[in-house]
């Protein structure tokens, strides 16, 4: 069952001469679905290091200046999905701002 709300997506996305969602073509519409996976995946297998960080209380070898930077980039990432809707974008830059703010914070306290 569809909602009228889907009905008007479709009609901006072919008024826009967009591809479909979910799109027609198998892969296309398995790498639509993938992307929320390796979004969240990601930053779930980076978070070893805020563990490490915090676990043993030491960010020997760690720069701030990178995962500082990283922050900032993810946040900008944050705001350009929510400028564009795109939900995997926003899920995945959020996660991976969380890891990298969690990790300079450790640099600060620990380092």
């Amino acid at each position: 069952m569809s909602t009228p709300i889907h009905h008007i997506h479709k009609r901006k996305r072919k008024k826009k001469k967009m591809e479909p969602y979910p799109h027609n073509h198998p892969f296309k519409r398995f790498m639509d679905k993938f992307v929320y996976v390796i979004g969240i995946a990601g930053p779930l297998i980076a978070s070893t290091q805020v563990y490490k960080i915090y676990h043993d209380q030491t960010a020997a070898g760690v720069s701030f200046t990178t995962f500082a930077f990283n922050a900032f980039m993810n946040m900008t990432w944050m705001m350009y999905g929510f400028l564009h809707k795109e939900k995997p974008i926003i899920a995945s830059a959020f996660l991976w701002f969380l890891i990298d703010l969690l990790v300079a914070i450790g640099v600060v306290i620990y380092g």
